[in-house]
């Protein structure tokens, strides 16, 4: 590993503008679940359909950001616009008083997120060569997920001294979010070689010259995300067994300890090996973690099935977009990226709204079984797929 090239700036500084915009993002997402059902008093399909709908929002962002950031030959002003609203839109979560008003205020959230997702991902592959292009995502990743590792914690600090007062919590994580924002405007670069003019071609068409590997990375993916609901239905699974609404954020806070311990170790490894098969065994913890949830009515295999969950995120969101990476030619990164974020925004749609379908009217057990399915199935189309991949050198 030591005769590799180290990492670029850009990517550290892309990994500390996320951990900040995660700290106060997933402030939120901590709370949402309670702020919801016991605040505002709504059923668990309103937490599935406002989380599906936000998150498929993000995601159908990220198609139109990527294909004009290939056409605009930039990436920074895509990944700026993109912090700059979600950081605009964190204080409409204190103001919301019902659920529209708190469906545009995570709407305005995650269309910043889409704006900047496929950008900042084509940054990063722009600026890393293949061997170690798994690191770069995975650290990233890890940084990522640190910031949302601490938010549960800082959530049930800021719980525990404002009287369990959520509104008055959400104020505070409006600070990170600008933090970010600051961040990025001042120490990312636009990657040099998009400075150079590129012949254009047509918006859609674009779409259609996606790599034919690429496009299988986008069924799989498609397939995959159907098992994988809202992770603010594991926090109203440990309020099921008993958590209080304070302490309903530490089962995100487990969720997240298992994804950020194993993201860059999962990331460096598949520069290795084949990330196919990272990608499976991700596959195989989501399938083990459901079972385990399905069936538990104790703290203790709540925490083993939320780190198989932690432990599927970190075997597969960087190794998709590693792969996406490696499939895509240079001038249809961000396309190529949006594109995958765009199918896999709608299949996490109909999963969040399936899952609080299914919760209101099957219970935890049903969600988490029909999850567990849906991930097999996707884990038999991967192993079908031909595996070209071999690790760098």
């Amino acid at each position: 590993m030591s005769s590799r090239p180290p990492l670029p700036r850009n990517v550290w500084v892309l990994g500390f503008v996320s951990l900040f915009m995660d700290l106060s993002s997933e402030i939120y997402h901590a709370l949402l679940p309670a702020f919801i059902t016991i605040v505002l008093g709504l059923p668990a399909t309103a937490l599935g359909a406002i989380d599906g709908i936000a998150e498929a929002t993000a995601n159908f962002g990220k198609l139109f950001s990527g294909r004009l950031s290939d056409r605009s030959l930039r990436r920074k002003p895509w990944v700026l616009g993109g912090y700059g609203l979600a950081a605009l839109s964190k204080p409409l979560f204190p103001l919301a008083a019902s659920a529209p008003a708190l469906m545009a205020a995570r709407f305005a959230d995650r269309i910043g997120k889409g704006i900047r997702g496929s950008p900042r991902d084509a940054i990063i592959a722009d600026e890393t060569p293949p061997e170690i292009r798994g690191r770069a995502f995975g650290l990233r990743q890890a940084l990522d997920t640190a910031g949302a590792l601490l938010a549960p914690l800082v959530a049930i600090g800021l719980m525990a001294w404002l009287a369990s007062d959520i509104r008055r919590v959400f104020w505070f994580a409006v600070i990170p979010a600008g933090i970010s924002f600051v961040l990025a405007w001042v120490a990312l670069r636009e990657p040099e070689q998009h400075l150079a003019p590129l012949k254009k071609s047509p918006f859609f068409h674009g779409f259609r010259e996606l790599d034919k590997d690429t496009k299988r990375l986008l069924q799989v993916g498609f397939l995959f995300t159907l098992a994988r609901f809202s992770e603010g239905f594991l926090i109203l699974k440990g309020i099921d067994i008993g958590l209080s609404e304070a302490m309903s954020p530490l089962t995100l806070a487990i969720f997240n300890l298992a994804y950020v311990v194993l993201a860059y170790p999962a990331g460096a490894l598949s520069d290795r090996m084949s990330p196919r098969s990272i990608l499976m065994a991700g596959m195989g913890a989501l399938i083990a973690g459901n079972l385990v949830l399905a069936r538990t009515g104790s703290f203790a295999l709540l925490v083993v099935g939320t780190a198989l969950w932690g432990a599927h995120m970190a075997l597969t969101q960087g190794i998709f977009s590693r792969m996406i990476a490696d499939s895509a030619p240079e001038h249809l990164r961000a396309t190529s990226f949006g594109a995958f974020w765009f199918v896999t925004g709608i299949a996490s749609l109909l999963a969040s709204l399936g899952a609080g379908w299914l919760w209101d009217r099957e219970g935890p057990s049903a969600t988490f079984v029909t999850s567990a399915i849906l991930a097999a199935v996707a884990l038999a189309m991967l192993s079908l797929l031909r595996d070209d991949a071999r690790p760098a050198r």
